[in-house]
């Protein structure tokens, strides 16, 4: 009864002659390289590789923002539209691309999408001084490629993989945003101060973007839609229909509120932060220049920072909303968990992008720690959000509902953060063009996003009171079983459910739509 690894030497089973132990150990090694040659592997690392692109391409900009001022001669206002133009093609067409991800192959939407990131990133950095119109316009090119890429690769996701395997995988997928944008700061502002022009630092990514063209064409296979919950072919339905739809799904919209929130604190820190920070090197300095070896070392200074706490954020708000719903570490089971830990995440940032805020003039170390955390706080959400989006709607009409989240998010959120920060901080320093006036105006203006976050945390406290109903609506609807049927052990039983009578109405509408198998989910 005693296993191989407790008996003396001699006694131990030798099998082919080698050792018990050692034959595991093999085993396990052919069942690991076994996985690596798995389609479904090849999927993750070739969306994620783009993924990472993609937003390391989105913040080279801020890299270069100040060599770009100076070049085209902006102010804080022209330098917030840079931005604000990107994000405005974005989300007019991911609507168009989210829509055709439910209905057209999706694998060439992307692919035609990257090639017209690939070659306006390029075109963009041969621009003349004198041209910065076509620069703006150059730069929501990039919006509609990425546009293409960012709302149809979750959806490719949820169709390979189901419940916590989707849940870890989506989670490695949003790995891309802290890390992408880090690797964007630092890659832009070192690429640039190395070559002596910020047109390198903007070029370098559309050379690695036509690496990624390749995988995607030549290695990505993509999964039928719902195969990874065994769905049943849903029957199609007009843009219309699927608009109406997502209007009947409170969990959609409140985390959507919740979620353009923090995208809009989120795109004016990441925006304005190395701004503020070479503002205030200067004040406390006493220069009215900030040396370039300075201006790149903030940047990798906050590329490092954005990385690690990104990183660390999504892989925190995952891993505990996972054992929160699973009721490990001692918590309560909820299905609630996904929800209340963006909520909570969202209203933590608060106190620490206050502290940052006002540290920064005197103790920039101090601030760059609170700039961690607060980012850390706001990164909790990435990979949850979208697996709430992902279990709450059908399989049909899940690109349009990440589409419709994105241009909301995007149009309310990093869209025009940016600018309106711009705008403020010009209209709080007036006249003085002193390094401590473009400091303390900007700082005065960075509280904006501050109070947002406010508004997005309690959006999301208050999605907790409809998730579950809806995760089980949309499970029905695929004539699917939902693993959260009477489950009267968690959240409560009938008096968890009982929290969620406001939906029972807008539910029995939905159903009337959706046929007679459906009702019963509205039942208490």
């Amino acid at each position: 009864s005693n296993s191989a690894y407790s008996m003396p030497d001699s006694d131990r089973v030798v099998v082919d002659g080698v050792m018990l132990e050692e034959a595991m150990e093999r085993g396990r090694l052919r069942e690991w390289m076994e996985r690596a040659k798995h389609p479904k592997t090849a999927l993750v690392a070739v969306l994620l590789t783009v993924n990472l692109l993609n937003y390391m391409d989105r913040f080279t900009i801020a890299g270069v923002l100040t060599q770009l001022q100076a070049y085209f001669h902006m102010d804080d206002k022209q330098a917030g539209m840079l931005q604000t133009m990107f994000i405005v093609f974005y989300m007019l067409c991911a609507p168009v691309c989210g829509i055709l991800g439910d209905r057209f192959n999706r694998k060439l939407i992307m692919s035609v999408g990257l090639s017209v990131w690939i070659v306006a990133v390029l075109l963009s950095s041969f621009v003349g001084r004198d041209y910065f119109g076509l620069f703006l316009f150059l730069r929501g090119m990039v919006g509609v490629g990425e546009a293409s890429y960012s709302t149809v690769a979750p959806t490719i996701i949820a169709d390979s993989f189901a419940g916590p395997e989707r849940s870890i995988v989506l989670m490695i997928f949003y790995f891309a945003i802290p890390v992408g944008s880090g690797l964007g700061y630092i890659g832009g502002a070192y690429v640039s101060l190395w070559t002596g022009a910020w047109q390198w630092g903007v070029r370098f990514t559309p050379m690695l973007g036509i690496v990624c063209l390749l995988l995607l064409v030549f290695v990505l296979e993509e999964p039928a839609r719902g195969e990874a919950e065994h769905a049943e072919e849903m029957p199609r339905t007009t843009v219309m229909e699927d608009l109406r739809y997502l209007t009947t799904v409170p969990t959609f919209r409140w985390t959507t509120i919740g979620f353009t929130a923090v995208v809009f604190a989120a795109g004016s820190l990441a925006w304005w932060t190395p701004s503020l920070v070479e503002h205030a090197y200067a004040v406390q300095h006493g220069t009215k220049t900030v040396p370039e070896s300075e201006k790149a070392s903030v940047a990798l200074v906050f590329g490092m920072i954005t990385a690690s706490a990104g990183l660390a954020g999504v892989t925190i708000g995952s891993t505990v909303a996972q054992a929160w719903r699973e009721g490990r570490w001692g918590l309560k089971a909820s299905h609630r968990a996904d929800a209340v830990v963006c909520g909570l995440g969202a209203l933590s940032a608060v106190p620490a992008l206050f502290l940052c805020l006002i540290t920064a003039s005197h103790y920039i170390n101090v601030a760059w720690c609170f700039v961690f955390l607060a980012v850390t706080l706001m990164c909790l959400n990435w990979a949850i959000n979208m697996d709430i989006l992902m279990y709450v709607i059908v399989a049909n009409r899940r690109a349009t509902a990440t589409a419709i989240q994105t241009m909301i998010s995007h149009l309310f959120g990093d869209a025009t953060s940016p600018y309106i920060v711009g705008v403020v901080s010009d209209w709080v320093r007036g006249d003085d063009v002193s390094q401590a006036g473009n400091f303390f105006s900007l700082q005065t203006a960075l509280f904006i996003p501050n109070a947002v976050l406010v508004i997005g945390g309690a959006a999301y406290l208050y999605a907790t009171f409809y998730v579950v109903e809806d995760q089980k609506r949309a499970k029905h609807t695929m004539h699917l079983h939902s693993e959260w049927d009477n489950d009267d052990s968690v959240d409560g039983g009938e008096g968890g459910r009982a929290l969620l009578s406001p939906l029972n109405e807008e539910s029995n509408v939905e159903d009337e739509e959706e046929g007679d198998d459906v009702q019963v989910l509205v039942r208490n």
